[in-house]
């Protein structure tokens, strides 16, 4: 079992940052896959940033590109997205989720085997 805790969510307005942080527990997040989703109203889950054991890949969807940062840290087995330039569009419900699967494109939420409660992000205009 993978416990997963988010937090960091917030209101900001348009332009400002955010620093969301999943920590976990039950298993090391460097030899796991761990990605941010976000949900927004009437929307489906999409992926935002996964990172691979927690550093040796990224990848980020095109609208977030060059404004968030997703990132590791192996001693505090936790996982952050650093949010800067936010928009309204990128009002959602963030959650952090892991996968143990041994291979797979990582993109889907159906790959993801445990996830977090959720943070919200509010990014008002």
């Amino acid at each position: 079992q993978v416990q997963l805790v988010e937090s960091g969510g917030g209101l900001v307005q348009s332009g400002g940052s955010l620093r969301l942080s999943c920590a976990a527990s039950g298993r090391a997040l460097s030899s796991v896959i761990t990605a941010w989703f976000r949900q927004a109203p009437g929307k489906e889950r999409e992926a935002v940033a996964r990172i691979i054991h927690n550093g040796q890949s990224t990848k980020y969807l095109d609208s977030v590109k060059g404004r968030f940062t997703i990132s590791g840290d192996n001693a505090k087995n936790a996982v952050f997205l650093q949010m800067n330039s936010l928009k309204p569009e990128d009002t959602a419900v963030y959650y952090c989720a892991t996968s143990l699967r041994p291979y797979g494109g990582f993109w889907a939420a159906s790959e993801y085997d445990y996830w977090g409660q959720g943070t919200q992000v509010t990014v008002s205009s």
